[in-house]
């Protein structure tokens, strides 16, 4: 796939269902790789997803937002994530719904807490105690990193049930999720990136 190809096609106004073969596109051309690695888990893979070469991409972020915002229940307030992977997810996703004419507020759970000023592990707007948080995540693989920003929420006073993930491994993170008593969505499996990867090197 070429880059003209990315920026001529239409992001912003494209159906649903054209987008997400798009932005599956856009993920086996600049974030899926093959070989041997090691995983933030601690786990070896033979392949690798850096889920920062398309959310930090101007149209991946575009198409990411746009998806993933039709999975948000309508009475979550906000999407959260752990700093760094989930950053641009939840800021892509909140500035889509600004433009739906919809408030969904940001915000980044730090992995350690600040060491000056507030000492905040979760920074954004104050929300009111109780209000519904979706979690975001990129990659998820056993489900731990999503976790951790879960926790924070919770201990923060807010309601969360539910982690949404651009790609699901299917490792155990789903599994996980079901016995922490949350919902748990993947936009693609590592199966839909593997078969369209193939079909784009032939």
């Amino acid at each position: 796939m070429s880059n003209a190809g990315v920026t001529l096609f239409d992001w912003a106004h494209a159906p649903l269902a054209e987008l997400r073969e798009k932005l599956l596109d856009l993920f086996c051309e600049v974030a899926y790789r093959e070989g041997d690695f090691l995983l933030s888990s601690g786990q070896r893979s033979t392949y690798y997803i850096n889920g920062k070469q398309v959310t930090l991409h101007p149209q991946g972020a575009l198409g990411v937002g746009r998806i993933l915002l039709t999975l948000v229940p309508e009475d979550a307030i906000a999407v959260a994530g752990l700093t760094l992977g989930a950053d641009p997810i939840v800021t892509a996703t909140s500035v889509v719904a600004a433009y739906e004419a919809r408030s969904l507020t940001a915000l980044i759970v730090r992995k350690e807490a600040k060491g000056h000023g507030t000492q905040a592990y979760i920074e954004g707007p104050t929300l009111p105690e109780g209000s519904r948080v979706v979690v975001l995540e990129d990659v998820v693989t056993t489900g731990q990193s999503a976790m951790k920003a879960v926790e924070r929420l919770h201990e923060a006073g807010y309601q969360v049930d539910q982690v949404i993930s651009l790609v699901d491994r299917q490792q155990g993170g789903a599994e996980f999720y079901q016995q922490q008593g949350l919902k748990f969505q993947a936009v693609f499996t590592i199966e839909d990136m593997q078969r369209r990867y193939k079909e784009l090197s032939r």
